[in-house]
């Protein structure tokens, strides 16, 4: 197995959450090629804002939204695990690995301008995020389940029916994003 960069483990403690250790590898390799093919840096995504859609006073960079929307999706597989059991079991792994590849695709998505403020480039405008976060994926060996979640977590997932894991993810991923967005 390839050596995980010391920055997607700086960037990503939650990747530990992940038992399988090689489903644990992958989602790592995701993000290592995702910051090879960007012109983002790591710190970069602690600092420019998760969304270009709440205007530019927005405060809340990548990175805090991304952590917060990977506790949130955890938080509540867990519970419905605890209060669901064997009706509706949540594949914990491939949850905590799709939520924290979810938004990977932005990192082709987005570019820097001149001021170093994040804007949409040439390659996001003609693909989203969840388009590329798939490729990222697919290229690195990940199950289906969890490109099935890069997918199917924002809007264009509306179109498709969604894994009780892709549910989770979208609602953790709209709730730490509409409020922001309602503000505008």
């Amino acid at each position: 197995m390839r050596e995980i960069a010391k920055e997607v483990i700086e960037l990503w403690p939650e990747i530990s959450w992940i038992n399988n250790i090689e489903l644990r590898h992958k989602t790592a390799m995701v993000w290592q090629r995702a910051l090879e093919k960007s012109v983002l840096k790591p710190q970069d995504l602690k600092r420019i804002p998760f969304t270009l859609l709440c205007g530019p006073d927005l405060k809340v960079s990548f990175m805090d939204h991304k952590r917060a929307v990977v506790h949130i999706a955890r938080d509540s597989g867990n519970k419905m695990n605890e209060f669901f059991g064997e009706e509706l079991p949540v594949d914990m792994d491939v949850l905590i690995s799709g939520a924290i590849l979810a938004d990977v695709g932005k990192l082709l998505e987005y570019e820097l301008d001149e001021n170093g403020k994040a804007i949409q480039g040439s390659y996001g405008k003609l693909l989203r995020h969840p388009f590329s976060g798939v490729s990222l994926a697919e290229s690195c060996d990940l199950p289906p389940e969890v490109c099935h979640i890069i997918a199917a977590h924002a809007g264009e997932g509306d179109m498709i029916k969604r894994s009780t894991e892709a549910y989770i993810v979208h609602h953790a991923d709209f709730m730490t994003f509409l409020p922001f967005k309602a503000k505008v």
